[in-house]
């Protein structure tokens, strides 16, 4: 099965960070331009676009998709880029959940950038 075919579990906390090991498999089943970042506790992809309305309409899309999976990003928006970092706010690391949510941000963007 897919990443994002599955359904992010909301993290109620005490949950244990992703095995480093299994975080790395994790990573190569998402876009290669999701990077690791804060001492791998994050990941984080940065998209260039035009202008200020394209970033705007795609992260809108993301908050609704984040609402509907019960998982929330951090969204940079500025002129000509948008960028998502992605991590459990609860534990301040990573889990499944956060990859299942990094391959749902994928499918939109390979939707949204071909437009």
């Amino acid at each position: 099965m897919s990443l994002s075919s599955k359904t992010c579990i909301p993290c109620q906390g005490g949950v244990p960070p992703i095995d480093p090991n299994e975080r790395d498999k994790l990573l190569l089943e998402i876009h290669p331009d999701w990077k690791l970042t804060h001492e791998g506790t994050r990941i984080i992809r940065s998209v260039k676009l035009k202008e200020m309305a394209e970033p705007m309409r795609i992260a809108i899309l993301i908050a609704k998709m984040a609402d509907e999976q019960w998982h929330h990003p951090e969204l940079h928006i500025g002129f000509g880029h948008l960028d998502i970092e992605i991590w459990t706010h609860k534990i301040d690391a990573l889990v499944e959940s956060d990859f299942i949510f990094a391959a749902k941000v994928d499918e939109i963007l390979k939707n949204e950038l071909k437009k």
